[in-house]
């Protein structure tokens, strides 16, 4: 049990609900902050940020999707007596040159790294979740995912492997200020092999299809996304292609004191849960 706070940001997220959960388990005291949650916070609104900072010793930060506001949330984290950032970034990032993939990724280490707190980054590869829980599913229930991908392989990172070292980093600060970790999978694997395993445990036909980056983008606008967020998220392929983010790291299991989880782990509780059931 430990009396300091800790504000997580992006509460209801694919990482921030894992990370309050198991921080509320160790006894820390959490304040859960989301748009819409008891502890309000609005990326857009920088009135939610005071009253959300006030009073927290640590903070994860989720950064927002266009870059600017971190420098001036680190700010008001430093007036206010925060003491640790973590901070969620990409795997490699500065290693992206001049792609306009992650800028506001960049734009948030930038803002923690100057900061005169201590801090922490923690970079990963794409989640493993991300097949379920993000829009690789729906194409996935439907039977093909098609990407701009697969001739160079991804590890992966399992969201329960990542939480749990936000959390083991969170917990020792003094150990973990000013270093960035890149996370990763415990092995890479091509999106054919990975759709492949998918299908095997759901028992359902799934393909996997090789498109362009442009067709990718074109995709996503139909499907609604705005065409320059399409175009950054098609840009994320590109710098895979150049075998940026192929490579295992131990900085995981180095994290985590153990194994980090396989591909087929994530996919047989997915598929235990029916996850790509219709």
């Amino acid at each position: 049990m430990t009396t300091d706070t800790t504000l997580v940001l992006g509460a209801t997220g694919k990482t921030g609900r894992r990370v309050t959960a198991r921080l509320r388990l160790r006894g820390t005291t959490v304040r859960a902050a989301s748009r819409s949650g008891r502890t309000r916070f609005d990326w857009t609104d920088p009135g939610s940020w005071d009253p959300a900072l006030r009073g927290a010793d640590s903070v994860y930060v989720v950064p927002p999707s266009v870059p600017g506001p971190v420098h001036e949330f680190v700010a008001r984290a430093e007036a206010l007596g925060v003491r640790h950032l973590v901070l969620l970034s990409g795997r490699g990032a500065d290693h992206w040159g001049d792609s306009t993939f992650g800028l506001d990724m960049r734009s948030a280490e930038e803002a923690v790294r100057g900061s005169k707190l201590e801090w922490t980054v923690v970079r990963a590869n794409n989640f493993q979740q991300n097949f379920d829980e993000e829009a690789w599913h729906a194409p996935l229930v439907a039977g093909e995912l098609a990407l701009p991908a697969d001739a160079v392989p991804e590890p992966f990172v399992d969201l329960e492997d990542l939480a749990d070292a936000v959390v083991g980093v969170l917990a020792e600060p003094g150990r973990h200020a000013g270093r960035t970790y890149e996370l990763t999978g415990p092995r890479a694997l091509t999106f054919t092999e990975a759709v492949g395993l998918i299908s095997l445990a759901s028992g359902r036909p799934m393909t996997f299809r090789t498109i362009s980056p442009a067709d990718y983008a074109a995709a996503l606008v139909r499907e609604g996304l705005a065409e320059e967020d399409a175009h950054h998220l098609a840009e994320m392929f590109v710098l895979m292609e150049r075998k940026l983010f192929a490579t295992t790291t131990e900085d995981l299991e180095t994290l985590l004191g153990r194994a980090s989880r396989p591909f087929e782990d994530y996919v047989v509780r997915a598929a235990a849960a029916g996850a790509w059931e219709r």
